[in-house]
């Protein structure tokens, strides 16, 4: 596919710094980039922004997603205009952000992001108002402006710093990052470490691009990763529920898991997870990957999927050793449930700010793991009928798949469901007869003792 976008580019690809300021530009003739493909809306916003008198392109991810003939799930302008002079051109556009200002330009709901040229700063030149870093180095306020070689220099990839003119039908590509999506690279813009510290979020980004696009991580942009992850710490949590939100829910969540493992990426992010992958990596391992491969399956056929269920997925394998400690320090089984997991919760918050539209279900289908064991009588059919039954009997079916053992109780309750009245009935009236035996069997034998961990699977 690549060697058909590139086919008509003639021009000898050399050894080169991702630093050089001459431009590489690649004509309609050079690339596969027809105008065809652009947003409508995106074109408009370019071309009254340059009959104003401004520089303005289509800018990053469009651009090279269309140079892999991929669908861009969005398209952003770059331009020489100000937020301000941005919004005094259209009058369906609003500023937004102050740690980095954008205009916002809607087109029913469609919105066109519009971003001017940015510049590096220096740490001696930050403001209140334009540019600020905390000490670690991490920039706080980036609204410095400047030029496009300055704009292109600034960005964090190299695949993701090319411009496209839909007027001229050009691609300006100041870091030669057409070398690099040819090459299947993801290159950091200057110094790794440096840009790393600037904002460690790029770390995840790295990550969620390779795994996006199936690329490689540069050398010389991996090698400072793992060295580094320690600063996500300071990342506020809401912005890192963005990007796990951006990680996990894009199709590739299997093949991140495993690169944010590789790159130890995955602890700042998920201590509590981390902890128990350690001490248990083939429960928890197959448990959390069985979870990506499905959210991945139900994203490629295009099915729902909720983060519900995700964060619940990512957390449960630290919920059995929080469960035993209490339960050994004289808790019953079922207030140790909750209180695990509701300490859990709020740790991972801590590190992940999930909201409570996500936080409240999650809990939810973690109780239903309390209570699909209790199918006697009217209780399976008002389990049944639960709004929550769903997704808490596909997660029973999710451990039972990472090895969990439940005593049949996934089997048990898809009969259930498939049977009719008549069915289900016979199906309560034996579980009875079962319990009836059991009782005697221990009043000869002596008291069966309760099975701990988490009681999620205890009858």
């Amino acid at each position: 596919m690549l060697k058909k976008l590139f086919q008509s580019f003639r021009s000898p690809l050399r050894r080169f710094s991702p630093q050089r300021r001459t431009p590489e530009i690649l004509t309609s003739r050079q690339h596969a980039l027809p105008r065809a493909k652009l947003s409508r809306n995106a074109v408009h916003v370019v071309e009254r922004l340059q009959q104003a008198g401004y520089e303005a392109y289509v800018v990053g991810g469009c651009v090279r997603d269309l140079l892999l003939e991929m669908t861009p799930k969005d398209f952003d302008v770059a331009t020489s205009a100000t937020p301000e002079q941005v919004r005094a051109e259209f009058r369906n556009a609003r500023v937004i952000g102050r740690r980095f200002k954008l205009v916002h330009v809607h087109f029913g709901r469609e919105i066109i992001e519009v971003a001017t040229f940015r510049a590096q700063h220096l740490e001696e030149e930050d403001d209140a108002q334009h540019g600020a870093r905390n000490e670690s180095g991490r920039i706080l306020r980036d609204n410095v402006y400047g030029s496009l070689e300055d704009d292109a220099q600034r960005r964090d990839f190299t695949i993701n710093a090319l411009y496209y003119d839909p007027s001229s039908e050009r691609i300006l590509d100041h870091t030669h990052g057409v070398h690099d999506i040819r090459n299947r690279l993801i290159r950091l813009i200057g110094d790794p470490e440096l840009r790393y510290q600037e904002d460690p979020v790029r770390m995840l980004r790295a990550v969620r691009f390779a795994a996006k696009l199936d690329f490689e991580i540069e050398r010389y942009s991996a090698e400072p990763i793992r060295r580094l992850a320690p600063l996500l710490r300071d990342i506020p949590s809401a912005r890192l529920f963005d990007e796990v939100i951006k990680l996990f829910l894009g199709g590739r969540a299997e093949r991140t898991f495993e690169l944010l493992l590789e790159y130890d990426l995955f602890a700042p992010l998920f201590p509590a997870s981390a902890a128990a992958l350690a001490e248990d990596p083939d429960y928890a391992g197959d448990l959390i990957r069985q979870a990506l491969i499905n959210t991945d399956e139900r994203i490629h056929q295009g099915k729902p999927v909720t983060p519900a269920f995700l964060f619940a997925a990512l957390l449960w394998p630290a919920l059995p050793a929080r469960v035993k400690l209490l339960q050994d320090r004289g808790m019953p089984p079922i207030p140790a449930m909750h209180e695990a997991a509701h300490d859990i919760v709020w740790e991972q918050c801590q590190r992940t700010a999930i909201p409570k539209r996500f936080s409240i279900p999650m809990r939810e289908i973690w109780d239903m793991q309390e209570r699909l064991p209790r199918r006697h009588g009217r209780r399976a059919d008002q389990l049944l009928e639960s709004p929550r039954f769903r997704a808490g009997y596909d997660f029973l079916l999710l451990r039972e798949s990472a090895g969990e053992e439940t005593d049949g109780l996934g089997d048990w309750w898809t009969d259930y469901q498939e049977a009719d009245e008549q069915g289900r009935r016979a199906m309560i009236r034996g579980l009875s007869a079962k319990d009836d035996a059991g009782s005697r069997k221990r009043r000869r034998g002596g008291r069966r003792k309760r099975p701990s961990g988490t009681g999620a699977s205890a009858e």
